[in-house]
């Protein structure tokens, strides 16, 4: 099959899905967290920006910033580090593409499928993930959800179900996981929970994070940094927090049936420990 002819088949497929994902999308002008109506009319298309990328020259890095990229078909494409910083991807397919080192600062990437996405040592400062599609099927199996290993996820903003995904090393700092999506004139809409049961986030950085209310169970954090971390009311049974800093962390209400607190620093000075729920059944 030639490149012309899978870029074809792609579009094919894309329309056919862009026209269900647009029965649960927001209707043109609709606003989208306060970054401008959701208008399924791209800049460029499928076929110049793979072109491009096929194209570039080793070392080269595309710059695809400011751009309306919405419910486009980038599965599978290696983007080489490109940036895209501004761009907006509401609806746009990422399935199994190479993204690392991409420049994704203060994207959009709301609705967006990013099954098997590797976002690794990307730059995802004040971006948007919300309710992204992260599963092939029902089964949400492990091996479907995104890398963020290495990453700068700063400031980002979460409302998903990114159970098994790898956030190894990356930098966390403040990033937003609690399930309140603020809607310009609309008050605040309180939605689902976030949950991230199995995630790993041995060595990340989550000082000043937000993940209230989440679902953590089996996630590791071996040696993270959670110093003054909201964690009220979380799930955080059977989480192993080995080497980990929770100095400062809230952990009100905090779940905390058979997690692994041996070797924890800061449990002195965490906030809420007396009134977390099974301390009595936490290692320590």
């Amino acid at each position: 099959m030639t490149a012309n002819s899978l870029v074809s088949l792609r579009s094919l497929r894309w329309t056919a899905f862009a026209a269900i994902l647009g029965a649960a999308s927001p209707a043109a002008g609709e606003e989208s967290y306060g970054l401008g109506p959701v208008l399924p009319d791209a800049d460029l298309t499928v076929r110049e920006i793979s072109t491009a990328l096929y194209n570039a020259k080793p070392g080269e890095r595309l710059d695809y910033s400011g751009r309306d990229l919405t419910y486009l078909d980038l599965s599978g494409l290696d983007f080489k580090g490109a940036t895209m910083r501004g761009s907006d991807f509401y609806g746009t397919d990422f399935t199994g593409a190479n993204l690392k080192g991409t420049d994704f600062s203060k994207t959009r990437l709301d609705r967006a499928v990013l099954i098997r996405a590797d976002f690794s040592g990307a730059d995802l400062t004040d971006a948007t993930i919300l309710r992204p599609t992260i599963y092939s099927d029902l089964n949400a199996l492990a091996a479907d959800a995104p890398r963020f290993a290495g990453g700068k996820l700063t400031g980002v903003h979460v409302q998903a179900d990114l159970s098994g995904a790898d956030f190894r090393g990356a930098d966390l700092s403040k990033a937003d996981f609690s399930p309140l999506e603020p809607r310009p004139g609309q008050g605040t809409f309180v939605t689902k929970a976030n949950e991230c049961r199995g995630c790993d986030f041995s060595g990340a950085k989550l000082v000043q994070a937000k993940m209230a209310e989440a679902k953590l169970t089996f996630s590791s954090f071996k040696g993270a940094d959670l110093s003054d971390a909201d964690l009220t009311k979380t799930d955080l049974a059977k989480a192993d927090f080995s080497g980990a800093d929770l100095t400062g962390a809230d952990l009100t209400g905090a779940d905390l049936d058979s997690a692994n607190l041996v070797g924890a620093k800061g449990l002195d000075r965490a906030k809420g420990l007396d009134a977390a729920v099974n301390l009595d059944k936490a290692f320590r």
